[in-house]
């Protein structure tokens, strides 16, 4: 098979970029509309800062992927030998490449705008190399679902910070008030994400795959999923009166909430075959609002209005 159908099916299949690049721009957009609004310039961003922080922010979940393909490939070849890199379509060798490669570009692109983004960059790599180490503390981690969840989750708030250091740290030189309740977002956010995407009917788990809905069965799992949702919303709802968004902000993810509880309650009643899906599909969905409307929407609606 030629290099760049490998690569193709790579990722189709471990990271496609249809479904994470829209997502992944909207955070970035929203990160630097939103920081911006806080500082009180109503201008949209520079495209140029906008690529920057769209590439990092990519770059920055590609890695969270690869560094998933170098902890699990013990597992994945035992439990999941179709996968990429298990079933020898690609090497932990040339994955280790790119995770260099795409490294390079990050720190070049912050280096360009400014040195001192190169700060918030090594921290977030730093954490994930801990991440990738299973803070040298594997066995215990896995013992521990939750604990393992939340601490690899704090991930999304460092690479949220950086996204916002693009607008605030070459200019202000310090972050805005009110920037936490964005980051809280986006750190509770990433438990929706994580959380909708493991959650199967009983005929869907497969052997040596710890989803959510088997580790702590299926009504844990969603009203676990349901609190993030919450925790989200209302976390959302305090960054957006930061910016004078409150209503618009609730009116709309409020529709979603009441969306997400419609699909709670029809699977815990009739969990059929690929129902699970609808988890991940409304995540992927509450995600892109909720960036759009904290940060997108507002910027667009201050320059139109």
């Amino acid at each position: 098979m030629s290099t760049p159908s490998r690569w193709w099916i790579y990722q189709r299949e471990r990271f496609p970029l249809l479904a994470h690049g829209p997502l992944i721009l909207a955070f970035s957009l929203c990160s630097l509309c939103f920081s911006s609004l806080l500082r009180g310039d109503e201008r949209f961003p520079a495209w140029a800062i906008i690529a920057i922080a769209f590439f990092c922010s990519l770059f920055s979940f590609l890695h969270l992927r690869l560094a998933d393909e170098f902890k699990d490939f013990e597992e994945d070849s035992k439990h999941r030998p179709y996968r990429p890199v298990p079933s020898g379509l690609v090497s932990l060798r040339e994955l280790g490449w790119i995770w260099a490669a795409t490294a390079g570009i990050q720190f070049l692109l912050a280096a360009s705008l400014s040195w001192k983004l190169l700060l918030p960059l090594f921290v977030t790599w730093t954490y994930l190399a801990l991440m990738s180490r299973e803070f040298f503390c594997r066995t215990w981690l896995k013992n521990h679902p939750f604990t393992y969840m939340w601490t690899h989750m704090f991930i999304m708030p460092l690479i949220d910070f950086f996204a916002t250091a693009c607008d605030w740290l070459p200019t202000s030189g310090h972050p805005p008030t009110g920037l936490f309740w964005f980051v809280a977002a986006s750190f509770f956010n990433g438990f929706i994400i994580e959380i909708g995407r493991k959650i199967r009917a009983p005929e869907d788990e497969e052997k040596g795959v710890e989803t959510y809905s088997f580790l702590w069965g299926r009504a844990k799992a969603t009203r676990a999923w349901w609190l993030a949702l919450g925790l989200t919303y209302v976390s959302a709802l305090f960054a957006a009166a930061q910016i004078q968004f409150l209503m618009p902000a609730a009116l709309v993810l409020g529709s979603l909430l009441g969306l997400a509880g419609f699909i709670g309650f029809k699977f815990l009643r009739a969990p059929q075959p690929g129902r699970g899906k609808q988890f991940e599909i409304v995540a992927g969905l509450w995600t892109l609002v909720l960036y759009l409307i904290l940060g997108v929407v507002p910027m667009l609606w201050r320059i139109f209005s």
